[in-house]
């Protein structure tokens, strides 16, 4: 979600697919928290939102954060590394901050300022090396977790805010274990957005290179980088997320067909001993993790379950998402994909804009989580702030505020040019 592009001045080449897919990422999170789920009817829209847009933008920040620090070297890993640092504690506190607002919404971003430290040590690996520690995270960190919540204090189920340092413990075992979106099984997604970003990098490389050599001219001046992407590179991102979503999903079905493994969750689960009760429930999804007393819950998918299969179906989904729109980027290049995909190169400042007016406009408002067309009108003002800010060439105020902070901390190395926008 937040975009990390927030140092220095952009080169005009930039992946306008990435920021599409950060738009979807965006409009599915409005989605999810807009639409009204009551009862055993869950609609079909929240089914397909659900777990799977906050997955999309927590793998696009892995994107983004190799894209702006592919060049890094040897002599300057040091600052990048110290300019992430703070990055990530300045995007936490804007997440403190939110979190006192009664917006309906689990602040996702505090969470964020804690996982973008798990970068750190391996903002130099290689696509490969990245793409099997996605892996072995993805089936390792939900079994941990398993592990480690049965020793833990259990979710407060509260927001972080800063109201929450008064308790420094909970809000640091929350955030890594227990809460919403914990950093422990989250990791999965930034590491398979490393190793995608990875391999589209180059793309970036060349485009800077063909406009140093005069390739594009002035009438390629700004173009879009997506062009650069080898369609083997699209292709191979396409194919692993479509085999990753849909074995979980068969692995998830194949669990759940099992009388005694229905058994097993609901005795685990301990509300009620009707199936029907919980697959409801397994299609609404949880808060962050799933019922501890079962190791066959790592075998189910359901929305913020933090399951084996969750993080595999939702990465896949993710991966789906991303060539998807890189590809579709590509054929349609005359379309002003600049503009129209804007909101998605700004989403750190459109995001808090939504808690914001969830947080003031009340429930029954035209804009309030139970508004009519809320979803439509929250959806459209981004889509129409974005294309506002991507036609006047200007970055978010969000955006702006964190390169500032973070520029300060950490001055520019005159060793480093300024990194483009992922």
């Amino acid at each position: 979600m937040v975009g990390l592009s927030t140092v220095g001045t952009a080169y005009p080449s930039r992946l306008l697919g990435v920021d599409l897919a950060r738009l979807l990422a965006l409009v599915g999170m409005f989605a999810a928290h807009l639409t009204v789920v009551d009862g055993a009817e869950v609609p079909v829209l929240f089914q397909v939102v659900a777990g799977r847009s906050s997955a999309l933008f927590a793998l696009l920040a892995g994107v983004s954060l190799v894209l702006v620090t592919r060049d890094v070297g040897v002599g300057t890993i040091g600052v990048h590394r110290a300019r992430l640092l703070v990055r990530a504690g300045v995007v936490a506190l804007v997440g403190l901050v939110l979190g006192l607002l009664d917006s309906g919404v689990a602040v996702i971003l505090t969470y964020y300022g804690l996982l973008f430290c798990c970068a750190l040590p391996v903002l130099r690996w290689r696509a490969s090396s990245l793409a099997w520690l996605a892996l072995a995270w993805g089936l390792a960190s939900p079994a941990l977790s398993l592990v480690l919540r049965s020793v833990l204090p259990p979710s407060s189920y509260q927001v972080p805010s800063l109201l929450s340092l008064a308790n420094p413990w909970q809000l640091l075992t929350e955030l890594a274990v227990t809460g919403y979106y914990p950093v422990l099984t989250w990791a999965t997604y930034l590491f398979a957005g490393m190793a995608a970003g990875r391999a589209l990098a180059p793309a970036l490389t060349g485009a800077r290179a063909g406009r140093a050599e005069g390739g594009d001219g002035p009438a390629g001046r700004g173009r879009s980088a997506d062009h650069r992407v080898p369609l083997r590179t699209l292709r191979i991102l396409l194919l692993v997320g479509v085999w990753l979503a849909a074995l979980a999903l068969g692995v998830s079905a194949w669990a759940t067909r099992s009388p005694g493994v229905r058994q097993a969750l609901l005795d685990s689960w301990g509300v009620t001993d009707r199936w029907s009760d919980l697959a409801t429930v397994l299609r609404t999804g949880f808060y962050g993790t799933h019922p501890e007393g079962s190791w066959w819950w790592l075998a189910v998918w359901a929305p913020h379950s933090g399951s084996v299969v969750d993080l595999a179906h939702t990465t896949g989904a993710a991966l789906v998402v991303l060539a998807s729109c890189l590809l579709l980027v590509r054929v349609t290049g005359t379309l002003p994909w600049r503009v129209l995909s804007g909101a998605g190169a700004m989403t750190l400042t459109l995001y808090a804009a939504h808690v914001v007016v969830l947080g003031t406009a009340g429930r029954q408002g035209a804009l309030g989580r139970e508004g009519e067309h809320a979803l439509l009108l929250h959806a459209a003002a981004a889509v129409l702030l974005g294309a506002g800010f991507a036609l006047a060439r200007r970055r978010g105020p969000l955006e702006r505020w964190v390169g500032a902070a973070t520029l300060a901390a950490v001055p520019d190395a005159r060793t480093s040019p300024p990194p483009p926008s992922g």
